[in-house]
Parts: C-alpha cells; sequence; structure tokens
C-alpha cells in the first residue's frame, strides 16, 4: 500500500478532495436513513414508537398491517409483505383450515376392540385401543372411556393392551429438539393415542408447621416413584422456567421416576407443575392401570405398540368434543400439540391416513388459493408455530382474518381467539384500558418473536384487522408497542 506521504502535490489534492467526497457522502447516507427512519416513525402512532424506541428494535424488525373489516380501508401498513416468523399465529391457518375443511361439528373417534373370547366379564385376550387422533382424550374422557367398558360388561382382561397409534404417521423427530427441553407438555409430539396430553401434573402443598411440602400427582401411575426432599423456605417466589428450577428436578424416564431436591418458598402456596415425563406406551398404560383399578377392574397383561388385529370386535367407541370446543382451546390457551392434532387431521382428510405433515401443508396451500389467497412467502411446518423455519407475512395474516370474517365458521373462529383482559392468554393484558373486552386477539410469542393478530372494535363501532409482528433479539421487550397499537386502534 502507498503512503500519503509518497504521494505528489496533484496527487495529495485528489486524495483530500476523494476523502471529502467520502465524508460527504457518508453523511448523507446517514443523513437519509436517519431521515427515513424518521418519517417512518413519523408515520407511526406516537405513543407505538416510542414503544420500539424504548425496546431498541428497528422498525425493519417489524411488520405492521391495520384495516377495516369488509372495506379493507387501510390506515396502517409497515413491512407487511416482509416473510417473518409468526409463532402461534400459524394457529390461525390451522384453525380456520379446520373450521372450514372438517366443520365445527366434526369429532374425533377412539374405538375398543376385544380380541379374544369375553365369558362373564374376563377377556381371555387382548384389548385393543385404536386411536383417532382426538386432541382432547384428557384424563376425564379416558377414564368415561373405561367406565364404558365397565359398564358393558368387562372386569378383568388377561391378555395385553395393545396400542393403534397408525392413524399418525410415526415422527422420527426429538421432542426436545426445538428448545432442548423434551419433559414441557408443549414439546410433546403428535400421538393418535395422546392420552391425558401425555403430561403428569404435580401439585405442590406446602406444611409451614411440619416445614415440609407435600407433592400431589394426577394422573398416578402405579409404577410411578417420586422422591420429594424439597426443603421449605423463606424468599419470594419466582415465576415460569425460574420456578422449576428451583426445584432442581431430576427426570428419570426409563425406571418412571422423578426427584424433587430443591427448596421450595412458602410465599409460593399451592403451585402446580405439568411434566411430559413418560414413554408414550409407558404413560397409556399407566393411566390405564390406575383408572381401571380404581373402577375395580382387573389386567394382568402388559402394554405394547400393535394395530388392532384382523379378528378385533368393536366394543365401544369415544366420540371426543366438536371441532368448534376444541378450537376454542387452541386458540384461547395456544395449545401446540392440540393444534398439531387438527394439521395432521386435515392431513388425513386429504390424502388419508396415516396422516403426515407434508399432507396437510398441501391441503392448507390448496385450500388458501381456492379462497383466493396466494400467500408465496408462507412456509408450514407443523401448523402450530412452535417452529423456527414456519413463516407468514402480515398481509398474508390480513387476508386471512378478512376471509375467516366472511366465513360461514366466523362466529366459531372469532369466539375462539383471546378476548383482551378477559381470558386466554389475553387475560393479564390491558385490563384498565378502554379497549379491554372489546378486541379479539391471538398472540405469538417464541424466543427473538413478538406477533399478534385479530380484530379491535373502536369507539365508533367499526371493526379492524390488526397485524404486528416483531422478529428480533429483543423482542420480549416489545409489549408495550403491542398494548399501544391495541390502545390506537380502539382510540383511547
Amino acid at each position: 500500500m502507498i503512503g500519503a506521504g509518497h504521494l505528489d502535490f496533484k496527487d495529495r489534492t485528489l486524495l483530500r478532495c476523494n476523502r471529502g467526497r467520502l465524508v460527504a457522502a457518508l453523511a448523507a447516507t446517514l443523513f437519509a436513513a436517519s431521515a427515513a427512519r424518521a418519517a417512518s416513525e413519523a408515520s407511526l402512532p406516537e405513543e407505538l414508537a416510542r414503544a420500539l424506541r424504548a425496546a431498541n428494535v428497528p422498525l425493519s424488525a417489524v411488520s405492521i398491517l391495520v384495516q377495516e373489516v369488509g372495506p379493507k380501508k387501510t390506515v396502517l401498513r409497515h413491512n407487511e409483505h416482509a416473510a417473518r416468523n409468526p409463532a402461534s399465529l400459524m394457529k390461525l391457518f390451522t384453525t380456520l383450515a379446520a373450521l372450514e375443511l372438517l366443520g365445527p361439528a366434526y369429532r374425533w373417534r377412539t374405538e375398543v376392540y376385544v380380541d379374544g373370547p369375553l365369558k362373564d366379564g374376563v377377556l381371555a385376550g387382548s384389548l385393543a385401543l385404536r386411536g383417532g387422533g382426538d386432541p382432547k382424550l384428557d384424563l376425564e374422557s379416558f377414564w368415561m372411556v373405561l367406565r364404558a367398558l365397565r359398564e358393558r360388561g368387562l372386569r378383568e382382561v388377561r391378555g395385553d393392551l395393545l396400542i393403534d397409534r397408525g392413524f399418525f404417521a410415526p415422527e422420527a423427530s426429538d421432542p426436545g429438539q426445538f428448545d432442548g427441553d423434551r419433559f414441557r407438555p408443549y414439546n410433546v409430539l403428535p400421538d393418535a393415542l395422546l392420552v391425558n396430553y401425555r403430561s403428569l401434573r404435580f401439585a405442590f402443598l406446602p406444611d409451614p408447621q411440619a416445614g415440609a411440602v407435600r407433592i400431589a400427582v394426577e394422573p398416578r401411575p402405579p409404577a410411578l416413584e417420586v422422591e420429594n426432599a424439597l426443603r421449605l423456605s423463606e424468599g419470594a417466589c419466582p415465576e415460569g422456567r425460574a420456578f422449576r428450577e428451583l426445584l432442581a428436578p431430576v427426570f428419570e424416564p426409563s425406571r418412571q421416576r422423578i426427584a424433587f431436591g430443591g427448596r421450595y418458598p412458602a410465599s409460593c402456596g399451592e403451585r402446580e407443575l405439568a411434566v411430559a415425563l413418560l414413554a408414550p406406551d409407558d404413560h397409556v398404560a399407566g393411566v390405564f392401570q390406575q383408572l381401571w383399578s380404581e373402577l375395580g377392574g382387573g389386567w394382568t397383561g402388559r402394554a405394547r405398540e400393535a394395530a388392532v388385529p384382523a379378528g378385533a370386535r368393536l366394543f365401544y367407541a369415544h366420540e371426543s368434543p366438536p371441532l368448534a370446543q376444541i378450537v376454542r382451546d387452541v386458540n384461547k390457551h395456544s395449545n401446540n400439540v392440540m393444534a398439531r392434532h387438527l394439521f395432521l387431521t386435515i392431513g388425513a382428510a386429504h390424502t388419508g391416513a396415516p396422516a403426515r405433515a407434508d399432507a396437510a401443508a398441501q391441503a392448507l396451500r390448496e385450500w388458501l388459493a381456492a379462497r383466493g389467497i396466494a400467500a408465496p412467502e408462507l412456509v408450514l411446518e407443523n401448523g402450530s408455530g412452535l417452529s423456527r423455519l414456519e413463516r407468514a407475512s402480515a398481509a398474508t395474516l390480513a387476508a386471512l382474518l378478512q376471509l375467516a370474517w366472511r366465513s360461514p365458521a366466523m362466529p366459531e373462529f372469532v369466539s375462539s381467539l383471546p378476548v383482551v383482559a378477559h381470558d386466554g392468554t389475553m387475560r393479564r393484558r390491558l385490563q384498565n384500558a378502554t379497549v379491554a373486552g372489546r378486541a379479539h386477539v391471538k398472540t405469538g410469542l417464541l424466543a427473538g418473536v413478538r406477533a399478534a393478530a385479530g380484530y379491535v372494535l373502536d369507539r365508533r363501532g367499526a371493526r379492524w384487522v390488526v397485524v404486528m409482528i416483531v422478529n428480533h433479539p429483543k423482542a420480549v421487550e416489545t409489549e408495550p408497542a403491542f398494548d399501544a397499537l391495541l390502545r390506537w386502534v380502539h382510540g383511547g
């Protein structure tokens, strides 16, 4: 490299001029960028722009679209065509498609077969359970299935419990691949015979007089071992992940064992923790054995995964609640495993069982195209939003919400969205604001993602589609910006 000291007067003069032009050009670029940001911020409501600045999130990481329902009069738009990770807003695609393609009255069937002679209440053979993908075969529903078997005269099973999961294609993925925490219920993989979300609920009951903490478990499989070495302590009670870490749980699925050995602040009172501890077959077998014994039944076999034998006879069929009710659970509480069951069921209706995620994605794309939504940026993986791959734009989500408002399933769909300050994932937000109770809004959150979409009724009685997505490492800091947008749309 030649230094400036080796240049003649003419070259040094040119160098100074070029440096001056470079500095001027750089200053102009910085000024233009600053002016563009100022212009963009000027187009946003002041409270919203201020909240984004406070979160230190650039406008390039934000997408917003606000338009009137029906006439589609747009009053606010920003990066609305950018493809972003929408987190749980993906459930809006899955639930509306399910309502339109399957129908609000659709129900899932769980069938029970007997394989062998049944005499005087004793089955000398296997009992087979065929899952139909029921997203809500919870503890009460499974108890009702077993109670129905007792009412039909079955008292003892002297054979194996066969578990037929063939309605869904098997997934080779690890339940912990998303965030490394495979024992969290939201990471449970789809299962055509999913009993109680494959979760155990541990209730912690402090007893200050004894200086101890009791642990109750529901359900409680007979083989489950719970080791309790919790110490009652003073101090504040943490929330979320910090609460679980305080309990110092040790998970041993192969031994059907869980141990708690941390401290438990008395200020926590009674708290609960849901854990997806057991392997699928162990979970079904354990819950079956517990409930069947409580109902006075006997069982001397083992549980194993197998298709229903060709000669087995249908003994009982249980139906789930209707899809319209399931959709409420999915959207109000942002239930990932239930959303994935809906997604796969759409796939099964499209190409037949066993249901596959790629078939479901194709069915959704065809459905959107038939409704006039192109969505070239849309990426579908599992339909729940628990994904680092899924993508959608604010414009496509707004088009989906406009479609939903015209849909025959509109009442079921809209009523499934959380009501601001009242229920679901929005129950603690904007409780003292005038928009409270006047907006139905689905939320989405992942690490680096915050999103919201839904309908807001303004002071004049007009209804607006609102979509906002933030993809940024500091997205967690933008909740005040989302609240500001909802207040602005409502007009107070």
